[in-house]
């Protein structure tokens, strides 16, 4: 039987952690950054992990 394909979509927005956890990076960093603080800039560009309800579908998603 052929492998079973993962979800592409879900792979390219979610990673996983040697430990088993999804981290995904958060929103409002693509555009209008000029007149956010460069505290806030900093916090915004760290990647978050992923709440446990919504690893729970992405796993089934990523097959893993």
């Amino acid at each position: 039987m052929p492998k079973m394909k993962s979800n592409s979509a879900a792979s390219k927005r979610v990673r996983v952690t040697g430990s088993g956890k999804l981290m995904h990076a958060g929103s409002a960093m693509r555009h209008n950054l000029e007149h956010k603080s460069a505290r806030k800039r900093r916090a915004l560009s760290r990647d978050e992990v992923l709440a446990p309800a919504q690893s729970k579908n992405m796993r089934k998603l990523l097959n893993h």
